[in-house]
């Protein structure tokens, strides 16, 4: 299974740790892990701002690099949600649509197409588990209270494979922790306030880290943290999927 890594700016730039976190549990399930080195911005923030028409230089860029592989895999929501939803490239156009068709969010990878069922892993800490919204309502990695439906979570499925772990679920399960890309820009205050109604409900649950598939999301809770003075930490969820501690 020839697979190609996909690790968004944000990552690469501020978090590598993740994208190696990623790539090292891959290898460790079995997985041919290849990283194309000319891979950049998916497009999504020029996207989400309203500028999709300048976003096709990184669509075709995105083709170019990911072209020929069985899967993509990538650890993040947002950007996984967005490729699958807008990639478009005029000039190669059954490429972008066998990419669009087979690019995953990691946990949805390990649980659909591999079909993880133990995982080799030790975290003993207390871990709350945040439900990014893209990963929630555009990928469905999880059940939405709001719906009538059977309850069911991708991730916490993954993290209950985890020895020693305690993972909590904070009392309003999946609200938005207020990031939301550019929202956060342009909307500093509520997006700060709801951030910090998020990181509350987590402490009620006295956590000592805050983990999730999105690392926006979880950047965007740590900035919050790190100004409050907090003791919670922030942890992707691969970190705690790859974890051997």
């Amino acid at each position: 299974m020839k697979v190609a890594l996909f690790i968004p700016c944000y990552i690469d730039q501020f978090y590598p740790k993740v994208g190696i976190a990623t790539l090292q549990l891959l290898e460790k399930l079995g997985c041919d892990v290849s990283f194309p080195l000319e891979q950049t911005c998916c497009g999504q923030p020029m996207a989400n701002s309203g500028f999709a028409s300048l976003s096709k230089g990184c669509d075709a860029n995105f083709v170019k690099n990911f072209a020929g592989f069985d899967y993509i895999v990538a650890p993040s929501g947002s950007c996984v949600l967005h490729v699958k939803e807008h990639l478009q490239d005029d000039a190669h156009p059954d490429e972008a649509e066998k990419i669009r068709n087979t690019v995953f969010e990691l946990t949805e990878f390990l649980i659909d197409i591999l079909k993880v069922k133990k995982m080799d892993a030790r975290f003993p800490y207390k871990v709350g588990l945040h439900n990014s919204c893209h990963g929630q309502r555009g990928l469905h990695l999880s059940s939405m209270t709001e719906r009538m439906l059977p309850s069911f979570s991708k991730p916490e499925q993954l993290l209950n494979m985890v020895k020693d772990i305690q993972l909590f679920k904070p009392k309003r399960n999946d609200e938005c922790c207020g990031f939301g890309g550019t929202f956060c820009v342009f909307e500093e205050a509520v997006s700060v306030k709801m951030g910090k109604d998020r990181i509350s409900q987590h402490e009620a649950n006295d956590v000592n880290y805050i983990t999730g598939v999105d690392t926006s999301c979880l950047m965007h809770m740590e900035g919050i943290l790190n100004r409050q003075g907090n003791k919670i930490k922030t942890i992707h969820i691969a970190e705690i999927l790859n974890s051997v501690l």
